[in-house]
């Protein structure tokens, strides 16, 4: 009985041992393996591995490419044009070995690194530029960004980008302070005009001459009432 006893407890012994060191890593992930705190290469995976109980600690590494969302960054253009571009930068992990061991979070650390390029690069390049351009400046965030992260073991495939539609909000906005601008001045012209009926004639010389110097088979001219004011006097004394 006893005996019965003791082989029971090794079995559960053994049991406990092997669920502690049987690993299994999927085809896109590898297992980074620290024994006794040391680096101990190469990653494992994918598939069944075994570890050492107490002593081996494995961190596992995803090595699909990863989606990142940048927060929307606050860019001048290099035309002082204030502009708000979103961004989705595409990487993945080449060497988990380095991802793990260079960098404390390599996922915060690329958000960062994406965020400081983005506002540099595009700062400077006018809006023209950055809405033409997108491949050119797409690659030069690639190269810069990709210099950063190599010695974390991570590769960029693209960064997307959208700046919004400042080009047409700042033509509405020119626009409409060019209308302003305009009803301004014609509205200091009306004043001066009402105060002076000189003026007034005078402008309508001018463009009376303005009008003659065009090319032109037909000019209708309008004539001031007041021309005709002896006349309807006139007739209405005969009657």
């Amino acid at each position: 009985m006893p005996a019965l006893i003791a082989l029971a407890a090794v079995a559960v012994l053994v049991l406990i041992l092997l669920s502690a060191s049987v690993r299994v890593a999927r085809e896109y992930e590898r297992g980074v393996i620290f024994r006794l705190g040391r680096l101990n290469s190469p990653p494992k995976g994918p598939g069944l591995f075994l570890l050492i109980p107490v002593i081996d600690k494995m961190v596992r590494v995803d090595l699909r490419t990863v989606t990142l969302n940048v927060p929307p960054q606050e860019v001048i253009t290099k035309d002082n044009v204030p502009v708000r571009v979103n961004a989705v930068a595409y990487f993945r992990i080449i060497d988990p070995e380095k991802a793990i061991v260079q960098v404390e979070n390599f996922m915060v650390a690329t958000s960062q690194i994406a965020q400081t390029t983005l506002r540099s690069v595009l700062g400077q390049h006018s809006l023209d530029e950055l809405l033409s351009e997108r491949d050119k400046i797409n690659a030069i965030l690639q190269r810069i960004i990709d210099e950063a992260t190599a010695p974390w073991g991570i590769k960029q495939r693209a960064m997307a980008r959208q700046a919004e539609a400042e080009r047409e909000r700042r033509a509405k906005v020119i626009a409409a302070e060019g209308e302003f601008q305009a009803s301004e001045r014609l509205k200091d012209a009306a004043l001066v005009l009402s105060e002076n009926p000189m003026s007034l004639q005078l402008r309508f010389l001018q463009t009376m001459l303005e009008i003659s110097s065009e090319r032109s088979s037909t000019i209708i001219l309008p004539l001031p009432i007041e021309l005709f004011r002896p006349f309807m006097g006139y007739g209405v004394a005969q009657s």
